[in-house]
């Protein structure tokens, strides 16, 4: 600001002038620089807010999954044991029919393989119960991952927006050579 005002000639308008908008861009580029980084720092906090509700909800959203697949489970036991105990009542009613030959070899073969066919039935169920549990497990991760990177990329969008001291500086001084040469063609 002195070799500007010394150039213009200390005391005249022109350096006058000079120094009060060099003290207005000045103070311009530096509260815009404290502005911008307070917006990062709101940004940052209100993102660690958001990712701790991120972080419940994901918690929840697997311990309902979790509970159904516990639920389908204990009711596909249930069915397959209530198959089972039918199953042995069919049987010991053949038994109990007093009929003999084959016949009877033939109608206790062909309960046990409805009986081998129902629980194989509900196996493969409970199996792809498990795959559907698994999957969605991974869908509410990949869900939470998706929303933290975007809060992180609002974080790093919010400080990327802080110009640099460096940058600061170099506008500083650019708006004042502008006004110096503004204020010596006056």
């Amino acid at each position: 600001m002195c070799v500007g005002a010394a150039l213009l000639g200390a005391g005249t308008t022109a350096a006058t002038a000079f120094n009060i908008g060099l003290g207005l861009t000045a103070f311009n580029a530096f509260a815009g620089r404290a502005a911008a980084q307070d917006v990062a720092n709101q940004t940052y906090n209100q993102s660690l807010i958001t990712n701790r509700s991120l972080e419940e909800n994901k918690r929840q959203q697997q311990l309902a999954l979790s509970e159904r697949k516990a639920e389908e489970e204990k009711f596909a036991a249930q069915d397959k044991f209530a198959k089972t105990i039918d199953a042995l009542q069919a049987s010991r009613s053949i038994i109990a029919s007093e009929q003999a030959g084959t016949t009877v070899g033939l109608l206790l073969m062909d309960q046990d393989r409805q009986a081998a066919n129902y629980r194989e039935k509900v196996n493969q169920s409970i199996e792809s119960m498990q795959r559907q549990y698994l999957f969605n497990i991974e869908a509410t991760e990949s869900q939470f991952v998706s929303q933290r990177d975007q809060l992180q990329s609002s974080i790093n969008e919010a400080y990327n927006a802080i110009p640099s001291l460096g940058q600061t500086l170099l506008n500083i001084g650019t708006q004042g050579a502008g006004l110096y040469f503004n204020a010596a063609s006056i």
